[in-house]
Order: C-alpha cells, then sequence, then structure tokens
C-alpha cells in the first residue's frame, strides 16, 4: 500500500513557476514508476509526466516539453514536478500516481499501469 500526497499548487501568472511535490508513505518507494497527470475541469485526466523507479528514465506529454521536469528522491520518498513557464492552459488538479515497477525498465504513460493515486493540488494560471 502506497499512500500518496501531493502539495506546492497555487495561483501563478502566465510566465510563472512552480514546483509540486508528491510524498509517498509505505514501503519499497523506490521499486514504483511515478507520473503526474492533471484534470482540467469538464476534461479527461490526461499525461503530463513519468519517470522510471530508478530516475533513469523521463518522458513528458508534448504540451510540456521543455517547461516541466520530473525528478524524484528515493531518499526522502518524495517525486517533484518542476513547472515552469506556465500558461492558462496549464489550470488544472495535478495528481501523482505510482505504478509497480515493470520487469524492464519502461516508462508509464497511461492511467491503467498506475495502483495508486494522491488527491492532487489544484494549479490555477492567470493570464
Amino acid at each position: 500500500q502506497v499512500h500518496l500526497v501531493e502539495s506546492g499548487g497555487g495561483l501563478v501568472q502566465a510566465g510563472g513557476s512552480l514546483r509540486l511535490s508528491c510524498a509517498a508513505s509505505g514501503r519499497a518507494f523506490n521499486n514504483y514508476n511515478m507520473g503526474w497527470f492533471r484534470q482540467a475541469p469538464g476534461q479527461e485526466r490526461e499525461f503530463v509526466a513519468a519517470i522510471t523507479w530508478s530516475g533513469r528514465s523521463t518522458d513528458y506529454a508534448d504540451s510540456v516539453k521543455g517547461r516541466f521536469t520530473i525528478s524524484r528522491d528515493n531518499g526522502k520518498n518524495t517525486v517533484y514536478l518542476q513547472m515552469g513557464n506556465l500558461k492558462p492552459e496549464d489550470t488544472a488538479v495535478y495528481s501523482c500516481a505510482a505504478g509497480w515497477r515493470p520487469f524492464y525498465e519502461n516508462i508509464y504513460k497511461n492511467i491503467g499501469q498506475y495502483d495508486y493515486w494522491g488527491q492532487g493540488t489544484q494549479v490555477t494560471v492567470s493570464s
């Protein structure tokens, strides 16, 4: 069992930055692939970024490439999402997720690959 708690959301002007954190409790955090997803009002949840259990591989949605960076600190059981050059269309509830590591170190980009989810943190970008 893994319990995830996000923090760091808030209101920011367009062009600004935020860093989201996702703290995990439970055992064997370093055995989980981690991901960030977001959901805007009236829209489906969408993939934002993911990182493998070791931290060696990352991937991003095209809409955030070059602006967002995912990282993890296995010693602190925490995954981060550094967001820069924020745009109003980035406004959403951001949630982190954990999925048990695959046999090969593959990135998880699909919602169904994740076993545990946090409650989410609101990010609002004003124009």
